[in-house]
């Protein structure tokens, strides 16, 4: 007797059953065979692509190149204190992926030079706060996340909280909201990119802006 194999079915009968793979089945696009092979950004970084048998070289100006470098490798500290935090872990987590824009989160505030607070700054914890920013790299940036980091949220009349991280370290973004959601955070973080940029071309940095109420 003839066993037939299995016959496989691409799709499979479970993926309509699935909401994310409907909606990369929905949203999934090809990429064309030419016009976007290389981004813009690859092509003001390089100054060329030579080609040869076997392989082919990339000849770029070292300072485009550790400049973006830089901007596409910043390391955040890992530094939530409330409900905000749920939120920064979804982002990090397989569904946003922020580690495919060159950020991973570590422990150790001597190897980051990110630190995204996110929750509520108690009077009690901004010493500690403080004193892991101090031990952050240089050049370190700061995003505050939400509400209650900006500006204490709805407990600034407390007493025992902090009116804003601005008032213990230097703040570079401020991302709004209570919770905010994964892509405000990353969009948070594609404007701290343009900062980081364009401190390492003037080595001045950019003026923040003012925190929302």
């Amino acid at each position: 007797m003839e066993v037939k194999p299995p016959v496989p079915q691409i799709p499979i009968p479970l993926w309509r059953d699935v909401k994310d793979l409907q909606e990369w089945e929905t949203h999934h696009q090809r990429r064309p065979a030419t016009g976007d092979a290389m981004s813009s950004l690859f092509e003001r970084v390089t100054e060329g692509i030579h080609a040869f048998p076997g392989g082919f070289a990339v000849t770029t100006v070292a300072d485009g190149f550790f400049n973006w470098a830089r901007k596409s490798s910043v390391w955040p500290v890992s530094f939530g204190l409330a409900c905000c935090a749920i939120e920064m872990m979804a982002t990090f987590a397989s569904r946003f992926d922020v580690e495919r824009l060159g950020m991973v989160p570590w422990a150790s505030p001597r190897h980051a030079d990110l630190m995204i607070v996110s929750g509520t700054v108690t009077i009690k914890m901004a010493p500690m706060l403080k004193r892991i920013y101090e031990q952050m790299a240089d050049p370190k940036w700061c995003i505050s996340m939400g509400s209650c980091a900006n500006s204490g949220g709805p407990f600034r009349h407390g007493y025992h909280v902090v009116k804003g991280v601005d008032r213990v370290v230097p703040v570079d973004i401020y991302v709004p909201g209570c919770p905010p959601t994964p892509e405000s955070l990353m969009f948070g973080i594609v404007k701290l990119h343009e900062k980081v940029a364009e401190y390492h071309q003037t080595g001045q940095r950019s003026a923040p802006g003012a925190p929302p109420d």
